[in-house]
């Protein structure tokens, strides 16, 4: 029964495509077989960053493995979803093998990340070549630069009646603003479903990116060999973040599309064919946005979800906010989903993930905001505004509990509501771009899942 790229049985997959439409033959192949294999708790993972189905099974594999022997009474069952996301060739993912190690790259498109792009957006390889010619070739002037911001946003534009171009915002306000995609706000109906960060001044928003960079103090480049560096060569470095920012929008907002569209809708049939059955929903990445938004798509008076655990979840922190403190008008995206669950949902973060520290909150800012990024780029003087679940944990819940990694794993996890583990004592390892970002395979977080669900 177990899947030979993974250790653990039993184990199913689920494979949805970007409108969240599920393979019809695992959907059925797992209501036929969970009752009869005997599952009682099944653990549902969703990947983040990831650019093949081998990738996502390693993951697996080496989350799940220990997972038998801290339960050796439990009845698991274990399910991982595939869905078409990616991963930049320069960010690495510890402990998974050197296919997915990642590589030093300049402003060039690596080749691993191009074929990436192709698979990702498939139909779009014109696109895809004209944006890396330009990333190989640097032209000077503002001029390119801009038409470089215009290539990307076509790149990842959804028309605006597509399924997915519901599911960009992080927060809603209680009346219609101006189109802000990649933040925290909410498009209007009608809106188009692009980044506001190419609706500006697509060159400044390069240099701000390569200023960014250069200050993050985990980079691998110092800023002294940053300002070293020729000048040129650092605005494209700045238009390199620009394309993997605009592919994290595309994510980002595929992510919530495939959680209430595809997952949510499983789990509502999972629960008519196997009552009994309950399920722990484990999501790394945006595929912690990804289960949060399977919550929204839960058929009414589904109670089937007993937890709910975030794994350096790439959104907003104030996603399941009643009301954002610095905008009384706005709430979260997902407040009180939190309720759909018949127990707690467990944000797991890291101070060391400079991917949601550093980058994450300032293309939020660079795509709604006018000021520039010396004023902005670094964390301790962005405020809390636009951090993310990753870095910081849920924020502007009523009720929240906060606990360090240690004080979790020895005392009884609360049964519902928001619970924030700060795991940096564990999740600490990585390379620049995105630090600890992917850094997740620990017998301790396995741990929280376990602790999360009730699970003995």
């Amino acid at each position: 029964m177990a899947d030979p790229e993974v250790g653990v049985t039993p184990y199913w997959e689920l494979t949805f495509d970007a409108d969240g439409d599920v393979d019809a033959r695992q959907r059925d192949r797992l209501l036929r077989e969970v009752v009869d294999r005997g599952v009682k708790d099944l653990i549902v993972f969703a990947h983040g960053w990831n650019n093949d189905r081998p990738t996502a099974t390693r993951l697996y594999s080496r989350f799940f493995d220990p997972l038998p022997a801290l339960a050796p009474n439990a009845r698991l069952g274990y399910v991982g979803v595939v869905w078409p996301s990616m991963r930049f060739a320069d960010e690495p993912i510890p402990d998974l093998g050197r296919s997915v190690t990642a590589v030093s790259v300049g402003p060039a498109l690596d080749k691993d990340t191009r074929a990436a792009l192709l698979t990702a957006f498939p139909g779009r390889a014109t696109l895809i070549d004209q944006i890396a010619r330009m990333l190989d070739q640097q032209p000077e002037g503002d001029a390119a630069l801009e038409e470089y911001g215009r290539l990307v946003r076509l790149l990842v534009e959804l028309r605006p009646e597509a399924p997915g171009a519901a599911f960009t915002a992080d927060t809603l306000p209680d009346a219609p603003l101006a189109a802000n995609t990649l933040t925290d706000s909410a498009s209007p109906p009608g809106a188009p479903s692009e980044p506001r960060m190419f609706l500006g001044d697509t060159a400044r928003t390069c240099r701000e990116f390569a200023r960014a960079l250069a200050e993050d103090a985990d980079a691998e480049l110092t800023a002294d060999r940053a300002q070293a560096a020729p000048r040129l060569a650092r605005v494209w470095g700045g238009a390199h973040e620009l394309l993997r920012q605009a592919t994290y929008f595309a994510m980002k907002r595929r992510a919530g599309a495939v959680g209430e569209r595809g997952l949510g809708r499983m789990i509502g049939r999972l629960a008519q064919a196997a009552p009994g059955v309950r399920v722990h929903l484990v999501g790394h990445s945006f595929g912690g946005r990804l289960v949060s938004f399977a919550l929204r798509g839960l058929p009414k008076g589904v109670r089937t979800v007993k937890s709910v655990t975030l794994l350096q979840a790439a959104f907003s922190h104030y996603a399941f906010a009643a009301r954002l403190p610095h905008d009384v008008r706005d709430n979260g995206v997902l407040h009180g989903q939190q309720d759909r669950i018949d127990g707690p949902l467990v944000c797991c973060f890291s101070r060391f993930d400079s991917a949601l520290g550093t980058i994450y909150p300032l293309a939020s800012r660079t795509a709604g905001d006018d000021r520039t990024a010396a004023e902005i780029a670094l964390p301790r003087l962005l405020g809390p505004r636009w951090g993310a679940l990753g870095h910081g944990g849920v924020r502007a819940v009523s009720g929240t509990k906060t606990f360090t990694l240690a004080e979790a794993l020895r005392t009884r996890l609360p049964a519902s509501g928001c619970v924030n583990i700060d795991a940096s004592a564990v999740v600490r390892r990585g390379g620049a771009p995105a630090g600890a970002h992917s850094d997740i395979c620990h017998r301790e977080l396995a741990q929280v899942v376990l602790a999360a669900g009730r699970i003995r």
